[in-house]
């Protein structure tokens, strides 16, 4: 694909790669953009604006940018950050050397196994400092670990937490999540925990949803599955990713209850894809009745607020959820059941809609 002028490109369509011969570097801001192969002579401002194409951080996911050099520049960038920044400000545009961060990691993960040694210990932390210090330590391992992994040399046997083990942690750090956000819902008494930042965004993992799981749960039912103790390690991994993907923990209970009821029922990938779709939209349709019953909303307006959220990404209004509720409550109390309404709505999409068709 070829662009007359950078204002032709739209960064939100997608690109994996672009060859840039000497322009392009002006007014370019895609904060996707990952890494720069430079094999060019570039100097101060040049250098500099071009390096700069994939310094824009997004989020936790990206905290920094890859540039891979095939010819020698270090003296070049050196002169440059020392011209528009100053002559000590390498160690802070330039982040430190692999090995650096590997050991970052690993006397964060010593420091964790001190507060819980294994996995399993994370649920005999009784006090809500432990818990906090657990969920804190555990938060700087993965911001250290989404570092290491932009290098090219990353390797999981540098590190002292295995992979498996990392897992494992990070689903008991995600069960704490799930448990706060359901006090703050149930208004129980507050905690040092509720005002945590748990930083979901640095384990998401886009390419793991509904679609996935279910193309693992066809190729266990499938009749030219290898054998049985290859289908119960895929079921393994389902059940681990259940547990460790925040996407999916809302849907862990009905997919565990697919495989147990309907899977073994199964004897093709197709039978078993048709099947899940038809138990998910029954228990989808189960889950709408409820929640119009035990709110005594309008099954067409509520489903026309759930079309809009979903579209939209935003709550709708007050007003516009009450007008779905066919008993109006009183003043005092319009604003507590709106919010209610709305909480069920998130939980409901979450559950039923969210990374399904991804």
């Amino acid at each position: 694909m070829k662009w007359r002028d950078k204002k032709d490109f739209v960064p939100e369509k997608g690109i994996d790669i672009l060859l840039v011969v000497n322009m392009f570097l002006t007014g370019f801001d895609a904060k996707t953009c990952n890494t720069l192969y430079v094999d060019k002579n570039l100097r101060y401002h040049g250098l500099i604006q071009a390096f700069s194409r994939t310094n824009r951080i997004l989020g936790q996911v990206k905290s920094q940018g890859n540039v891979v050099c095939f010819r020698n520049l270090k003296e070049k960038v050196d002169d440059a950050i020392a011209l528009f920044s100053n002559r000590d400000a390498s160690d802070q545009i330039l982040i430190e050397p692999y090995q650096v961060h590997v050991d970052q990691f690993n006397k964060a993960a010593m420091d964790l196994f001190q507060i819980a040694a294994t996995p399993n210990a994370v649920d005999k932390l009784e006090s809500e400092e432990d818990i906090l210090a657990f969920v804190r330590t555990f938060r700087e391992l993965m911001r250290i670990r989404n570092v290491l992994s932009t290098f090219a040399e990353f390797s999981a046997e540098d590190l002292v937490l295995d992979p498996q083990g990392f897992e494992d942690y990070k689903s008991k750090y995600l069960d704490i999540h799930d448990r706060v956000k359901a006090n703050k819902d149930d208004d129980q008494k507050a905690s040092i925990v509720d005002e945590v930042d748990f930083e979901l965004e640095l384990i998401r993992r886009d390419n793991i949803n509904v679609a996935y799981i279910l193309a693992l749960l066809a190729s266990m039912s499938s009749e030219d599955a290898d054998d049985a103790e290859d289908a119960e390690a895929k079921q393994q991994v389902v059940l681990d990713l259940l547990g460790s993907e925040p996407r999916l923990r809302s849907k862990r209970e009905l997919i565990e209850e697919f495989i147990s009821s309907y899977l073994p029922k199964s004897k093709s990938e197709e039978e078993t894809i048709e099947t899940f779709w038809q138990f998910w939209k029954q228990k989808q349709t189960e889950a709408f009745e409820t929640l119009c019953s035990e709110e005594d909303l309008d099954p067409d307006r509520f489903n026309g607020l759930l079309e809009a959220f979903q579209f939209s990404n935003k709550a709708p209004l007050t007003d516009e959820v009450l007008q779905a509720v066919r008993t109006q409550p009183g003043i005092l109390t319009r604003k507590s059941v709106a919010e209610r309404i709305i909480a069920k709505m998130v939980s409901f999409l979450e559950r039923f809609q969210e990374g399904l068709g991804e």
